[in-house]
């Protein structure tokens, strides 16, 4: 067995996404028939140019995360190219000491993490959660290093240079989901870092500090607006301005719907609910753009709902309208969120059908303990809710309450 073949054998579980004949076609050809041509002239002058554009682009998303790059793959990958391209530069040195924002050391081994971390995604909820059980003079101490840390971490600048030409959306007043080094604007992770601090500016700033300046929450609604895709629904770091056939040549084994940036349910209700709250304390700013903005994310909420009101989708770009929830597990996420955006909106039981649908759904899968549970099968199969084999529930899926 070729080594290529036994690695094969080996990872079928981890799979996840088969590449199809029509991507290794393509590999193929790249690889026995456009190599050969590119590795002499003329082709070696296209190829140079090729290579020089792709370093560019490299070293551009290197110095504008600090080195830590958007995630753990792309920061792997960027740093052998900028060691093939001198082992002993600044670039590659600079890499080096970043690599330890991803380890992390369990009792079976180092792992890598999916990311660098989700500190601000985590304050942010925390920050909110506390404040809603009215024990604020209590956790007085600990919100004010919370705000603190929120303030520390929003987005103050845009990337340098023309945007356009380095594929690049506005970052200026974003939060992202862990620290301000990384800077990569997220929709969700701006709407929920807006809504915490919001909540604590009004909380006397003795206890918590001196709030926000307004400029910074303008920003931040700037962010969240041009992150609006055409059918209202929110993707998470750009707006989805390509094709969903453009996954067919999706490299990756291990993940699937990567190639371009899908509207979430997630996303789009984190974008309504941030925006109400800002509009209840700063009604004179942008407020008819605003209006506008969450009429249209929940008609998206509305739309991609399942016939049956179980669920609500993450996307309405894949041929077969896969009704699931992305950053969770898994359509009870999904109807969470959901329902949260379309209440945000003015939304009730009584007004939307979309409300009722999806309680009469949370309802026929309530377990006999009280709470809800739910299997990853959901996320993996991406069709249908898989229960969980148990009679209890975790207590995260009590988010239904």
């Amino acid at each position: 067995m070729t080594p290529r073949g036994f690695i094969t054998f080996l990872l079928q579980e981890d799979l996840y996404y088969p590449h199809p004949l029509v991507q290794d076609l393509l590999w193929a050809s790249l690889h026995k028939v456009l190599e050969p041509i590119l590795l002499h002239w003329p082709g070696k002058k296209l190829r140079e140019k090729a290579m020089f554009t792709a370093i560019q682009h490299i070293h551009y998303e290197d110095e504008n995360t600090r080195y830590i790059c958007i995630g753990p793959v792309n920061k792997v990958l960027n740093m052998l190219c900028c060691w093939a391209e001198d082992p002993h530069s600044e670039a590659f040195k600079l890499h080096l000491p970043r690599i330890y924002d991803y380890l992390w050391l369990a009792e079976d081994g180092m792992k890598m993490q999916g990311y660098n971390g989700s500190q601000l995604w985590d304050t942010a909820f925390a920050v909110q959660a506390i404040i809603s059980t009215n024990l604020i003079e209590e956790y007085g101490p600990m919100l004010r290093k919370a705000h603190e840390y929120m303030k520390a971490s929003q987005v103050l600048e845009d990337c340098p240079g023309d945007l356009n030409f380095w594929y690049r959306h506005i970052s200026k007043g974003a939060w992202p989901f862990s620290t301000a080094d990384h800077g990569w604007p997220i929709s969700d992770c701006t709407a929920e870092g807006l809504k915490a601090v919001l909540s604590l500016s009004r909380i006397p700033s003795e206890m918590v500090g001196e709030p926000l300046d307004a400029m910074r929450l303008y920003d931040a609604v700037n962010v969240i607006l041009s992150l609006q895709n055409e059918d209202g629904g929110f993707a998470t770091y750009e707006l989805t301005r390509s094709y969903q056939w453009l996954e067919l040549i999706n490299p990756a084994e291990t993940f699937g719907d990567i190639v371009i940036d899908y509207p979430y349910v997630e996303c789009t209700s984190a974008a309504i609910q941030a925006l109400v709250s800002f509009k209840k304390l700063y009604s004179g700013h942008r407020s008819e753009e605003i209006e506008n903005c969450v009429t249209k994310a929940v008609k998206f909420i509305e739309k991609i709902q399942a016939p049956d009101g179980s669920c609500l989708a993450s996307s309405i770009f894949r041929k077969s309208l896969n009704r699931y929830g992305s950053w969770g597990v898994c359509f009870t996420y999904a109807a969470w969120f959901g329902i949260k955006g379309l209440v945000a909106a003015g939304k009730t039981f009584k007004n939307s059908s979309s409300i009722r649908k999806a309680c009469d759904f949370l309802l026929s899968r309530q377990l006999s303990s009280g709470g809800w549970g739910e299997s990853y099968l959901s996320c993996q199969n991406k069709v249908k809710f898989f229960p969980l084999n148990f009679s209890f529930s975790f207590l995260v899926k009590s988010w239904m309450i």
